[in-house]
């Protein structure tokens, strides 16, 4: 699939912070420790990694834009539960096996400026990149392939639909991110299950930051989206993915100092 790079970060710049924001926030010390000790680093998808929301982009292609738009914001903002706004949005769009793979097929991922760099450095130190997401694995799958991560990196929901005739079932009741409080308990795997020992959780929503429970460090994200909830709960809020790239790039200048 095609990636549309919103103000893309070359393969040459995967190393070096140009033009740092004017405005970048100051950690306190505790929560830079968080950052840098991570082991493992989770991504929301929508909004986050990517600069819209991918089941809205899907709603507008089914022609139900609007009211599947309102669903998602009361769910981002908490005002509803994730498991009702999910399953109306589902429902309400006439999903057909044949009419997904035809969106995605045309519309690639919009990525957020600076995410595919600091993914790379983060890799490069080796710490593991995981997506987790409240949308489907049938509109994430390209977002990973962009940002070059494998398969068992994406913790999503799974539609289903019937093999002979395209008819949409429902959807994997047994994923992690198909109810509220989702995104808690999939970190929760990565660290009882997959043995990480610090995980940090970088999102725009309440419904990332309801994985606080489970995370030493949650980074609200408002480059595309900022919501008031987000901004007051936050460990540290960031408008810019550089803000995150700068301490670990100045960590690498201080070990390189003689």
């Amino acid at each position: 699939h095609k990636v549309v790079l919103v103000n893309p970060v070359s393969h040459k710049q995967s190393c070096i912070l140009e033009d740092p924001p004017t405005a970048m926030s100051q950690p306190s010390p505790s929560v830079l420790q968080a950052w840098l000790g991570a082991d493992c680093v989770c991504f929301d998808v929508d909004s986050t990694v990517c600069v819209d929301e991918g089941l809205d982009n899907l709603a507008e292609f089914c022609g139900v834009a609007d009211k599947v738009k309102a669903l998602t914001n009361k769910a981002m903002n908490g005002d509803m539960t994730f498991e009702e706004s999910f399953e109306a949005r589902l429902s309400m769009m006439g999903l057909t096996r044949q009419k997904l793979d035809q969106f995605v097929s045309q519309h690639p991922p919009k990525l957020t400026p600076n995410v595919v760099n600091l993914v790379q450095l983060l890799e490069q130190r080796n710490k593991r990149v995981y997506l987790i997401t409240g949308g489907v694995s049938d509109l994430v799958k390209p977002v990973l392939t962009a940002l070059s991560l494998p398969d068992n990196r994406l913790i999503s929901n799974r539609l289903l639909f019937d093999e002979n005739t395209g008819e949409f079932l429902g959807h994997d009741r047994s994923c992690f991110t198909c109810r509220s409080g989702g995104k808690a308990a999939a970190v929760k795997h990565l660290r009882v299950d997959l043995g990480y020992r610090s995980v940090a959780m970088i999102g725009d929503g309440v419904t990332d930051m309801e994985a606080r429970s489970e995370c030493d460090l949650f980074v609200g994200f408002g480059g595309n989206v900022e919501r008031a909830q987000v901004v007051a709960g936050a460990d540290w809020f960031v408008r810019d993915f550089r803000e995150l790239a700068k301490p670990l790039l100045e960590r690498d200048a201080n070990c390189n100092m003689p």
